[in-house]
């Protein structure tokens, strides 16, 4: 259960991750692959909490996901990742008002589907 628990700790670790990081990058502007672009919004992208905030959940969640890979086999917890998808989904719809298509529900419940296989196998 402590394995399981640990999974999804890393899990919701990395998909907050991503969305601070989004949520920094919206305040910042669109990078191109520009380097003048780059350098000129560079100090915005070092001041940026969100994006500091992100860079740290992204280590915690690798520190866990060391803990775990040091306890269970990659296989069975390698497919728990797939639920950052529908974490990062949610989450976006309501905090980053992302849309949420029936295409998207219905891939979550796809994602869902298959992580209950893979965990039970």
């Amino acid at each position: 259960m402590i394995n399981f628990i640990l999974i999804l700790i890393g899990v919701v670790l990395n998909a907050i991750a991503q969305l601070l990081l989004k949520k920094g990058m919206v305040l910042v502007g669109k990078l191109s692959f520009d380097i003048q672009t780059i350098i000129g919004l560079l100090p915005s992208i070092i001041k940026n909490i969100y994006i500091w905030s992100g860079i740290g959940s992204y280590v915690i969640s690798l520190l866990v996901w060391l803990i775990v890979l040091s306890r269970v086999q990659v296989s069975y917890a390698y497919p728990f990742l797939s639920l950052g998808y529908i974490i990062a989904a949610i989450i976006g719809y309501y905090y980053l008002g992302e849309s949420l298509s029936v295409y998207k529900i219905s891939g979550i419940c796809v994602i869902c589907l298959g992580v209950i296989i893979l965990s039970r196998g």
